[in-house]
């Protein structure tokens, strides 16, 4: 619900004027019984009048004016569907990059994406909230109003049926979103398990004996169709108090109005018009039951949307990082770093003091943390216990944005994007067409662009998928190495180059000329020959 008022509080003057059009249509609507019950009057006297045509120009011009209504509450109500899809789309673009990655590590971040497909939910939720629900809650509120002027009785039944009305929406509503959370819960495992097959589907199409992606489908499914079918049993039994309500306040209407006539209290026209009043009561309150399972969908969407948004971004705040623009000093002083479920310390007590412009090699056996390493001196990580010093200043001192525009990354897991392959170098960043062509040069990229059409502006798949694994890892080292790095870090960044094309990418990084100073874990011999630093890992100690 905090989420659901942060959300209105965006778009107060223009629900502002939605309740104003409700307020006016309401009172209009209420204006028609009255001039129904003046016609009915002039019915009696025999003879047709001016002052009748009046009154049917009247209610005419009643029901046309609703209409209009209507129309200006519905154009608002697109404006904002259309303001909450590209909002909700740019939060996630801007938010997705600088979730924390220890946040992100521990989640999948396009199972995360799926949920911006609540964004649609929400669009087609809030007419019915804004419009539906305020225009049917304003007309029954009006209507017992308009019934009070007829008799006072009509005020206490008004108050018992609105505080009923309250208290059921209070005792059942939690039960509804509770039930309808879990429901979606199960749809976005399905969403995900689905996504999984299509990712390895070649996996799944060799192992033609597998029915693994057939039974997990079925058992997420089953999950889904019990969390269901428990939210659609509370929406029965809430329906149905809901429709004993409807009776109640239709009786209590009825049987009180008919006593009033009966008295002589009320005429027969008043009587027609209380009638149509009540009527239109009982409508709004059915309206108002409808809108019910609205109100939980889009709650549970918000709530979906708002875990991304919950989610904790980098901090950057911070000094200056443009000084670092060659290489920087790097220095580890008693540096521990643990995952959250590991009970042990991966990294403990490391320290190492690298002089700038130093070409490093970090070695180590698997699972001795090196990975890790190279994301802490990158500022990705945050460690536990003591302290990383980027030119003698601790590195949480920098600002994140900056530091990172300094240092070019290049990890296993990087992947390439549906875009050019200029796009894929540059990442929109900017980079002269001149240094753009020399490293693409010196990485022998340029005999694979010459064959293309379109040369660096040629589209690829994503995740490179039609590309040799050499053309895209030799693309993702372009993208650290294009904007001229102050700081380079790179995990196993010719893995897939042949040993000559090899040989001379590391003697061009390598070289007292490049002026950053790099960090590079690989088990390529040629790295070590080529590297004047050393950094041995073993298990969360090192030798350096």
């Amino acid at each position: 619900m905090q989420r659901f008022w942060r959300l209105l509080k965006i778009y107060r003057p223009e629900i502002a004027q939605i309740y104003l059009y409700a307020i006016l249509s309401g009172l209009v609507n209420l204006s028609l019984p009255i001039g129904i019950q003046a016609i009915i009057n002039m019915i009696q006297g025999g003879e047709p009048s001016n002052a009748w045509l009046v009154l049917v120009a009247f209610v005419l011009t009643g029901i046309g004016l609703t209409g209009v209504f209507q129309i200006l509450q519905l154009r608002i109500v697109e404006n904002i569907q259309q303001n909450i899809f590209a909002r909700s789309a740019f939060e996630f673009a801007y938010r997705l990059p600088k979730i924390k990655l220890l946040e992100l590590d521990r989640l999948h971040a396009p199972e995360l994406v799926n949920r911006f497909f609540d964004t649609l939910t929400i669009q087609k939720g809030l007419p019915k909230i804004l419009i539906d629900f305020s225009l049917a809650a304003f007309q029954v509120i009006f209507g017992l109003i308009l019934l009070a002027f007829y008799s006072p009785y009509f005020i206490a039944l008004g108050a018992i049926s609105i505080l009923i009305l309250i208290i059921l929406l209070r005792l059942i509503g939690p039960r509804g979103l509770a039930t309808s959370l879990k429901e979606s819960k199960y749809k976005y495992q399905l969403a995900h398990w689905l996504e999984e097959i299509a990712h390895t589907n070649r996996s799944f199409k060799l192992s033609t004996n597998s029915i693994l992606h057939l039974q997990k489908t079925d058992a997420i499914a089953m999950d889904y169709l019990g969390a269901r079918e428990k939210h659609f049993r509370v929406l029965l039994s809430q329906f149905g108090f809901f429709i004993a309500f409807k009776v109640f306040a239709a009786a209590g209407l009825l049987v009180l109005g008919s006593l009033l006539v009966f008295e002589e209290r009320l005429n027969i026209g008043q009587f027609v018009a209380a009638e149509i009043i009540i009527l239109l009561i009982i409508n709004s309150i059915e309206k108002l039951i409808r809108s019910i399972e609205t109100i939980y969908d889009v709650l549970t969407a918000l709530e979906k949307i708002g875990y991304i948004t919950d989610l904790t971004l980098e901090s950057y705040d911070g000094i200056t990082a443009k000084d670092l623009h060659t290489g920087p000093s790097v220095q580890a002083k008693n540096l521990s770093f643990a995952y959250d479920n590991m009970r042990n310390k991966l990294i403990k007590n490391l320290s190492f003091e690298v002089p700038p412009q130093n070409k490093v090699l970090i070695k180590g056996e698997s699972g001795s943390g090196k990975s890790t390493l190279l994301q802490i001196i990158g500022g990705l990580f945050d460690f536990d216990e003591g302290a990383l010093l980027i030119n003698d200043r601790p590195i949480q001192n920098y600002n994140k944005n900056e530091l990172f525009e300094q240092v070019g990354f290049c990890f296993s897991n990087d992947h390439l994007f549906k875009g050019s392959i200029k796009d894929n170098i540059t990442l929109g960043r900017p980079v002269s067409d001149a240094h753009l062509l020399e490293v693409v040069d010196a990485l022998y990229l340029s005999a694979y662009i010459k064959e293309q059409h379109k040369g660096l502006l040629t589209e690829i798949d994503p995740e490179g998928s039609r590309l040799s694994r050499s053309i895209s890892q030799k693309i993702l080292l372009a993208r650290a190495l294009s904007h001229q790095p102050s700081l380079l870090i790179m995990e196993d960044p010719l893995q897939f180059i042949n040993s000559e094309e090899k040989a001379r990418i590391i003697d061009y990084i390598m070289h007292a000329e490049r002026k950053w100073t790099a960090f590079i874990i690989s088990n390529y011999t040629y790295w070590e020959f080529s590297a004047n630093q050393v950094i041995t890992l073993q298990k969360g100690f090192a030798d350096a």
